[in-house]
């Protein structure tokens, strides 16, 4: 199983899968291709459904700029490996190809090329919670203990600026107003409901803060500021806000913070290997349940919880959301986008607390929850995975189609 670095990624917005991913692939390819005098680029499946909207050919445009670039949107045909299928080619002053690659954008910013195995950096030996927790129980160890065996001490380095780069998104998003690019038309709101509840006072004050963090990330995403991935960019505002949520109402060392990252990067790096972080592939339910289950996870253990209560904290943020579509409105990352990672950091708050008032045992394991997500993921409709073909994405248009 890869190390939690492939999980969280520095980037900007909107998308990983559609805007990180294919910025990436854009960028290793230009640098193999130095005698290239421009490119064509064809785009599948759901990158050619909601690239637009993703900006995905504004981030490829970018990394291969000054030269010029074709794309070709093919939405009805996938490439065999993904959802999220791309060609690069170069071409030469007579237009000849010079070199082609075709690979796939899988989520949370990770690009694979066509019949690359997926696990590079294999860093654990275990790919299960069932297994997990029985050698940290055997050894008396915690999950942030157990990630520090398996990825060293150089690790707490590399949270530390996922931390800094998480607190300073929210810090960004609480102090900008304005309207989010796009057509939508659509206002932030996160400065507006921090600023509403800095007026109030008891229960709404202590409790209001959690919701506001979130949309400030989630805004931040949506006008393609630097965020983190976790796991992807349109959950990015779920784990950030528990955080300091946490660190709102409990005494809360940076230490801690970062043990709860290592945490919850264990939590998703399980989902991404035994299920899928992407949209496209499994509907929101792998971009948002993934967020809620690392959240609640993280958050468990900042609030004294054992493993197994942790175990079960993160089990209940996914299950909680299986079978959530992923119906982007004209293919961006707002509605209802943003709102979701306000409502999943408050859930996975939910979650914790839940589990922290049992002794962690649970008829359904972490495991099987994973599982279930996966298969119902892929069962989903097309239209339901991030193509905006169904659900909200055809229901509300803007301009509004007229009937």
């Amino acid at each position: 199983m890869e190390s939690i670095r492939e999980l969280f990624r520095i980037g900007h917005g909107p998308s990983s899968s559609h805007t990180m991913g294919p910025r990436y692939a854009a960028e290793q390819f230009r640098a193999r291709t130095p005698s290239a005098v421009g490119y064509r680029v064809t785009l599948f499946g759901s990158l050619a459904a909601t690239g637009r909207g993703h900006l995905t050919d504004a981030a490829v445009r970018s990394a291969l700029a000054p030269f010029e670039v074709e794309f070709i949107w093919k939405p009805e045909d996938e490439l065999p490996m993904h959802p999220n299928g791309m060609i690069f080619e170069a071409v030469d002053a007579a237009g000849q190809v010079l070199e082609k690659w075709q690979g796939y954008s899988i989520g949370g910013g990770a690009i694979l090329a066509e019949g690359e195995y997926s696990g590079k950096n294999q860093v654990y030996s275990l790919s299960s919670m069932q297994d997990i927790l029985h050698q940290c129980t055997q050894n008396g160890k915690t999950f942030w203990e157990y990630v520090e065996d398996n990825e060293g001490k150089e690790i707490w380095g590399f949270l530390a600026q996922i931390l800094k780069v998480m607190h300073s998104a929210i810090d960004r998003g609480l102090n900008t107003e304005g309207v989010l690019p796009g057509g939508l038309g659509l206002a932030r709101r996160a400065w507006t409901i921090y600023r509403k509840i800095q007026m109030t006072g008891g229960q709404l004050k202590k409790e209001g803060y959690l919701p506001a963090y979130a949309l400030a990330v989630a805004e931040e995403n949506a006008v393609g500021g630097e965020i983190v991935t976790a796991p992807t960019c349109g959950s990015a505002g779920v784990l950030p806000a528990v955080l300091r949520h946490i660190e709102d109402t409990l005494p809360t060392p940076d230490r801690d913070l970062l043990h709860a990252l290592a945490t919850a990067g264990l939590i998703g790096t399980l989902i991404k290997f035994n299920a899928s972080i992407s949209g496209a592939e499994v509907g929101c339910q792998g971009e948002i349940g993934s967020a809620c289950a690392m959240a609640a996870a993280a958050a468990t253990q900042l609030m004294g919880g054992s493993i197994r209560q942790i175990e079960y904290a993160a089990e209940m943020g996914m299950e909680h959301h299986l079978g959530l579509t992923c119906d982007p409105v004209n293919g961006l990352v707002q509605i209802p986008c943003i709102e979701r990672n306000a409502f999943a950091a408050t859930r996975a708050i939910d979650c914790a607390t839940f589990a922290l008032y049992s002794d962690g045992s649970h008829r359904i394991s972490f495991d099987e929850v994973v599982k279930v997500m996966a298969r119902t993921g892929r069962d989903l409709p097309h239209v339901y995975r991030e193509t905006a073909e169904g659900g909200l994405a055809i229901v509300y248009r803007y301009p509004p189609v007229k009937k």
